[in-house]
């Protein structure tokens, strides 16, 4: 289909060469459509046999009469050149939670789990219990500090009975330092026992311990069941999150670290076609297995923790250097040769060019434009399709 359809009222080829049919065919289209002229030398308001010669010119130039307005109704994207020569490069990575957002929370000390008290998704607050469990060393901790005060208390007894008889002159000095040196190991004996049981969670004489969350959150992970028993080595029970603290997390290759900067823009997209934005905030260098950590924060409403998503990121060359690039879409054949179509005053000319690269939908210009031009993008096809119907009818 090409853009003549659009305009059922021009019937001939006389009429699309003067600059009156033009105007015309823009404005009397059927149900919103329009025609496509080609652009001749001349203005007169007559045809004349001369005309034969300057439509054959115009094919020659390959130029199709439309303003940008016209062209936007037809379909056809008008955009500018942009910069970049490549510098792009798409990523895969994951919704995933910003440091600090998520903690990862292990029980104090082996033991076997006696109760869960929350499920996953479920939210808690700082201090709400995750998991019961029983633990002996728990117990031996409470029994160790419950001794502790035990002995702190006698200690503390005996430092006062020896000062009462040093004041009345019935012991020596000697004894009563010796008495409340022996109080001040008790009690400092006492504090250390204590601050290992706080940190086992606080059990009691029964070796019962409950691990709380440390943060208010979201579970995101629960790894225990009542009945396991964990182990030294493996005592996670739960994962508690900041749901509204996420960001894009990427791997990308090295090469990236010298292509990109924090700021730079990320154009992210979900399995289902959703567009995550966000900027760039950190670069990690490259690890032992050779692959870059790319961090973005992302601007507007973010998708669920995990979400798989494809980025296209670009450095900032895209904006002010590197070499040209174009859409995809804008690069058509035409007489044999990859062309873009060049919006000038009244219309598009096509002008051949060199292509390098491809890659996410852009294409490298290597020669043929500088730059500053405004090309056609999206619809490109239906100027290129509208050229070559001209240029048939010309051949007759």
């Amino acid at each position: 289909m090409t853009l003549s359809r659009y305009a059922p009222g021009l019937a001939s080829r006389r009429a699309l060469m003067t600059g009156a049919a033009v105007v015309a065919a823009l404005g009397l289209g059927v149900g919103g459509g329009f025609g496509l002229a080609r652009m001749t030398a001349g203005s007169a308001p007559e045809t004349h046999a001369e005309d034969e010669g300057h439509a054959d010119e115009a094919a020659e130039d390959g130029v199709i009469a439309l303003t940008s307005e016209a062209a936007a109704k037809a379909g056809v994207a008008v955009v500018a050149v942009g910069r970049g020569g490549g510098a792009e490069l798409m990523l895969p990575g994951r919704v995933a939670f910003a440091p600090g957002a998520e903690a990862v929370v292990d029980a104090p000390l082996p033991g076997q789990v006696v109760r869960v008290h929350v499920g996953v998704g479920q939210r808690v607050s700082a201090g709400s219990p995750l998991v019961t469990l029983r633990s002996p060393e728990g117990a031996a901790s409470r029994a160790t500090t419950d001794a502790a005060a035990a002995s702190a208390d006698a200690a503390r007894a005996a430092a006062g009975r020896d000062r009462s008889l040093f004041e009345r002159g019935y012991v020596a000095r000697a004894r009563l330092d010796i008495s409340e040196a022996e109080a001040r190991r008790a009690e400092a004996e006492l504090r250390a026992a204590r601050a290992r049981t706080a940190a086992y969670g606080a059990p009691g004489a029964d070796g019962l311990v409950v691990v709380r969350s440390p943060v208010a959150g979201v579970v995101t992970r629960l790894t225990t069941a009542p009945g396991q028993v964990l182990h030294e080595e493996d005592q996670e029970v739960a994962a508690v999150a900041d749901a509204r603290r996420l960001e894009l997390e990427f791997e990308a290759p090295p090469s990236a670290a010298a292509l990109l900067k924090v700021g730079a823009p990320v154009d992210g997209r979900t399995a289902d076609g959703r567009v995550v934005a966000g900027v760039v905030t950190a670069i990690a260098p490259a690890g032992a297995t050779g692959v870059v950590i790319i961090r973005a924060r992302i601007e507007g409403q973010a998708p669920p923790a995990g979400t798989v998503v494809s980025a296209r990121l670009s450095s900032p060359s895209d904006a002010g250097g590197g070499g040209l690039i174009v859409p995809s879409d804008a690069v058509q054949t035409v007489d044999g040769k990859p062309s873009v179509f060049v919006a000038e005053a009244g219309g598009f000319r096509a002008r051949p060019v060199v292509t390098g690269r491809i890659a996410a939908g852009r294409t490298e210009i290597t020669s043929g434009l500088t730059g500053s031009e405004r090309i056609a993008g999206a619809g490109a096809f239906l100027l290129k399709a509208e050229l070559a119907k001209g240029e048939a009818e010309h051949g007759h």
